[in-house]
Protein backbone atom coordinates (compact mmCIF):
# COMPACT_ATOMS: atom_id res chain seq x y z
CA UNK A 1 0.00 0.00 0.00
CA UNK A 2 1.32 3.44 -0.99
CA UNK A 3 2.09 5.79 1.85
CA UNK A 4 0.39 8.93 0.55
CA UNK A 5 2.29 11.25 2.87
CA UNK A 6 5.66 9.88 1.74
CA UNK A 7 4.55 10.03 -1.88
CA UNK A 8 3.72 13.73 -1.62
CA UNK A 9 7.13 14.40 -0.04
CA UNK A 10 8.84 12.39 -2.78
CA UNK A 11 7.13 14.45 -5.49
CA UNK A 12 8.14 17.69 -3.79
CA UNK A 13 11.72 16.45 -3.62
CA UNK A 14 11.67 15.59 -7.33
CA UNK A 15 10.47 19.07 -8.22
CA UNK A 16 12.94 20.71 -5.83
CA UNK A 17 15.78 18.69 -7.36
CA UNK A 18 14.63 19.73 -10.84
CA UNK A 19 14.93 23.41 -9.88
CA UNK A 20 18.38 22.81 -8.40
CA UNK A 21 19.44 21.09 -11.62
CA UNK A 22 18.09 23.98 -13.69
CA UNK A 23 20.04 26.49 -11.61
CA UNK A 24 23.22 24.49 -12.20
CA UNK A 25 22.58 24.15 -15.94
CA UNK A 26 21.81 27.79 -16.70
CA UNK A 27 24.33 29.41 -19.01
CA UNK A 28 25.70 32.69 -17.63
CA UNK A 29 25.91 34.39 -21.03
CA UNK A 30 22.36 33.41 -21.95
CA UNK A 31 20.96 34.66 -18.64
CA UNK A 32 22.86 37.93 -18.97
CA UNK A 33 21.56 38.40 -22.51
CA UNK A 34 17.99 37.66 -21.43
CA UNK A 35 18.10 40.17 -18.56
CA UNK A 36 19.68 42.84 -20.77
CA UNK A 37 17.03 42.31 -23.47
CA UNK A 38 14.28 42.70 -20.89
CA UNK A 39 15.91 45.63 -19.11
CA UNK A 40 16.47 47.51 -22.37
CA UNK A 41 13.08 46.64 -23.84
CA UNK A 42 11.53 49.87 -25.16
CA UNK A 43 8.13 48.25 -25.54
CA UNK A 44 6.45 45.47 -23.63
CA UNK A 45 7.20 41.84 -22.88
CA UNK A 46 5.08 39.35 -24.83
CA UNK A 47 4.85 35.93 -23.17
CA UNK A 48 3.74 32.98 -25.31
CA UNK A 49 3.01 29.34 -24.57
CA UNK A 50 0.49 26.61 -25.33
CA UNK A 51 -1.29 24.30 -22.90
CA UNK A 52 0.40 24.00 -19.50
CA UNK A 53 3.23 26.21 -20.76
CA UNK A 54 0.59 28.81 -21.52
CA UNK A 55 -0.70 28.68 -17.96
CA UNK A 56 2.85 29.18 -16.68
CA UNK A 57 3.32 31.98 -19.19
CA UNK A 58 0.27 33.80 -17.89
CA UNK A 59 1.66 33.72 -14.35
CA UNK A 60 5.05 34.99 -15.53
CA UNK A 61 3.40 37.86 -17.39
CA UNK A 62 1.35 38.80 -14.33
CA UNK A 63 4.41 38.67 -12.06
CA UNK A 64 6.39 40.92 -14.39
CA UNK A 65 3.55 43.40 -14.75
CA UNK A 66 3.11 43.65 -10.98
CA UNK A 67 6.83 44.24 -10.46
CA UNK A 68 7.42 47.11 -12.85
CA UNK A 69 7.67 45.48 -16.28
CA UNK A 70 4.69 45.69 -18.61
CA UNK A 71 4.00 42.17 -19.88
CA UNK A 72 1.17 40.63 -21.86
CA UNK A 73 0.35 36.96 -22.39
CA UNK A 74 -0.54 36.06 -25.97
CA UNK A 75 -1.80 32.60 -26.85
CA UNK A 76 -0.04 31.51 -30.07
CA UNK A 77 -3.31 30.10 -31.43
CA UNK A 78 -5.01 33.48 -30.95
CA UNK A 79 -1.94 35.22 -32.33
CA UNK A 80 -2.36 33.37 -35.63
CA UNK A 81 -5.85 34.83 -35.94
CA UNK A 82 -5.19 38.50 -35.31
CA UNK A 83 -3.58 38.54 -31.88
CA UNK A 84 -0.21 39.28 -33.46
CA UNK A 85 -1.42 42.85 -33.82
CA UNK A 86 -0.35 43.46 -30.21
CA UNK A 87 3.30 42.65 -31.02
CA UNK A 88 5.55 45.55 -32.06
CA UNK A 89 9.19 45.74 -33.14
CA UNK A 90 10.32 47.21 -29.81
CA UNK A 91 8.84 44.32 -27.82
CA UNK A 92 10.62 41.26 -26.44
CA UNK A 93 9.03 37.81 -26.60
CA UNK A 94 9.43 35.12 -23.95
CA UNK A 95 8.45 31.82 -25.53
CA UNK A 96 7.83 28.73 -23.40
CA UNK A 97 7.87 25.18 -24.72
CA UNK A 98 9.18 22.04 -23.07
CA UNK A 99 9.80 20.30 -26.41
CA UNK A 100 10.72 23.45 -28.30
CA UNK A 101 8.66 22.07 -31.17
CA UNK A 102 5.15 23.21 -30.25
CA UNK A 103 3.43 23.68 -33.62
CA UNK A 104 1.36 26.74 -32.77
CA UNK A 105 4.38 28.48 -31.29
CA UNK A 106 6.62 27.69 -34.25
CA UNK A 107 3.90 28.95 -36.59
CA UNK A 108 4.19 32.51 -35.27
CA UNK A 109 8.00 32.65 -35.50
CA UNK A 110 8.07 33.96 -39.10
CA UNK A 111 5.80 36.85 -38.10
CA UNK A 112 8.02 37.62 -35.11
CA UNK A 113 11.10 37.61 -37.32
CA UNK A 114 9.39 40.01 -39.74
CA UNK A 115 8.93 42.40 -36.82
CA UNK A 116 12.59 41.94 -35.77
CA UNK A 117 11.40 41.00 -32.28
CA UNK A 118 13.96 39.56 -29.88
CA UNK A 119 13.08 36.13 -28.49
CA UNK A 120 13.96 34.57 -25.14
CA UNK A 121 13.24 30.84 -25.06
CA UNK A 122 12.48 28.96 -21.85
CA UNK A 123 12.77 25.51 -23.32
CA UNK A 124 13.40 21.92 -22.33
CA UNK A 125 15.37 21.03 -25.47
CA UNK A 126 18.24 23.31 -26.45
CA UNK A 127 18.56 21.53 -29.81
CA UNK A 128 14.98 22.34 -30.78
CA UNK A 129 13.69 24.65 -33.48
CA UNK A 130 12.65 27.25 -30.91
CA UNK A 131 16.07 27.21 -29.25
CA UNK A 132 17.86 27.64 -32.58
CA UNK A 133 15.97 30.82 -33.49
CA UNK A 134 16.01 32.41 -30.02
CA UNK A 135 18.33 35.24 -29.06
CA UNK A 136 18.68 33.82 -25.54
CA UNK A 137 18.05 30.22 -24.52
CA UNK A 138 17.28 29.32 -20.91
CA UNK A 139 17.56 25.59 -20.27
CA UNK A 140 14.44 24.32 -18.50
CA UNK A 141 15.06 20.63 -19.12
CA UNK A 142 14.34 18.02 -16.46
CA UNK A 143 15.55 14.45 -15.95
CA UNK A 144 12.01 13.27 -15.32
CA UNK A 145 8.56 14.56 -14.50
CA UNK A 146 7.17 14.19 -10.99
CA UNK A 147 4.28 12.30 -12.59
CA UNK A 148 4.48 8.56 -11.74
CA UNK A 149 4.02 7.85 -15.47
CA UNK A 150 6.59 10.50 -16.42
CA UNK A 151 3.97 12.05 -18.69
CA UNK A 152 2.04 14.89 -17.03
CA UNK A 153 3.93 18.22 -17.09
CA UNK A 154 4.93 18.67 -13.46
CA UNK A 155 8.64 19.11 -12.79
CA UNK A 156 9.05 20.77 -16.20
CA UNK A 157 6.35 23.36 -15.55
CA UNK A 158 7.72 24.01 -12.06
CA UNK A 159 11.17 24.69 -13.52
CA UNK A 160 9.77 26.97 -16.24
CA UNK A 161 7.82 28.92 -13.62
CA UNK A 162 10.86 29.20 -11.35
CA UNK A 163 12.98 30.53 -14.23
CA UNK A 164 10.27 33.04 -15.09
CA UNK A 165 10.10 34.18 -11.46
CA UNK A 166 13.87 34.49 -11.35
CA UNK A 167 13.88 36.67 -14.47
CA UNK A 168 11.15 38.89 -13.05
CA UNK A 169 12.90 39.32 -9.72
CA UNK A 170 16.31 39.98 -11.28
CA UNK A 171 14.69 42.53 -13.58
CA UNK A 172 12.84 44.12 -10.66
CA UNK A 173 16.13 44.54 -8.80
CA UNK A 174 17.92 45.84 -11.89
CA UNK A 175 15.25 48.53 -12.26
CA UNK A 176 15.56 49.50 -8.61
CA UNK A 177 11.89 48.95 -7.79
CA UNK A 178 11.07 50.12 -4.27
CA UNK A 179 8.32 48.94 -1.88
CA UNK A 180 6.51 52.20 -2.68
CA UNK A 181 6.70 51.45 -6.42
CA UNK A 182 5.41 47.96 -5.78
CA UNK A 183 2.54 49.29 -3.67
CA UNK A 184 1.34 51.55 -6.50
CA UNK A 185 0.40 48.45 -8.49
CA UNK A 186 -1.15 46.74 -5.45
CA UNK A 187 -3.50 49.34 -3.93
CA UNK A 188 -5.89 46.70 -2.59
CA UNK A 189 -3.22 44.55 -0.97
CA UNK A 190 -2.05 44.89 2.60
CA UNK A 191 1.26 46.43 1.53
CA UNK A 192 -0.44 48.79 -0.89
CA UNK A 193 -2.88 50.03 1.71
CA UNK A 194 -0.15 50.47 4.30
CA UNK A 195 2.03 52.53 1.96
CA UNK A 196 -0.49 54.44 -0.15
CA UNK A 197 -3.77 54.74 1.78
CA UNK A 198 -4.13 57.93 3.84
CA UNK A 199 -6.69 59.13 6.37
CA UNK A 200 -7.80 61.67 3.78
CA UNK A 201 -8.78 58.81 1.45
CA UNK A 202 -11.16 57.42 4.08
CA UNK A 203 -12.66 60.57 5.60
CA UNK A 204 -15.25 62.83 4.00
CA UNK A 205 -17.48 65.65 5.05
CA UNK A 206 -21.01 64.85 6.10
CA UNK A 207 -23.57 67.64 5.69
CA UNK A 208 -26.07 65.67 7.78
CA UNK A 209 -24.25 66.06 11.10
CA UNK A 210 -23.86 69.38 12.85
CA UNK A 211 -20.54 70.11 14.51
CA UNK A 212 -22.28 70.51 17.90
CA UNK A 213 -24.23 67.22 17.66
CA UNK A 214 -23.85 64.64 20.47
CA UNK A 215 -24.09 60.85 20.42
CA UNK A 216 -27.46 60.98 22.22
CA UNK A 217 -30.66 61.19 20.23
CA UNK A 218 -33.06 63.95 21.31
Amino acid sequence: MINKFEKVKEILRIESAAIDRAAANLDSASVTTAIELLENCAGKVIVCGVGKSGVIGQKIAQTMTSTGTVAVFVNPSDALHGGLGVVAAEDVVIALSNSGETEELLAILPALRQRSVKIIAIVGNDNSTLARVADAVLDASVDKEACPLNLAPTASTTVALAIGDALAMALMEAKGLTPEDFAVNHPAGRLGKRLTLTVNDLMHESPNIATEATWLRS
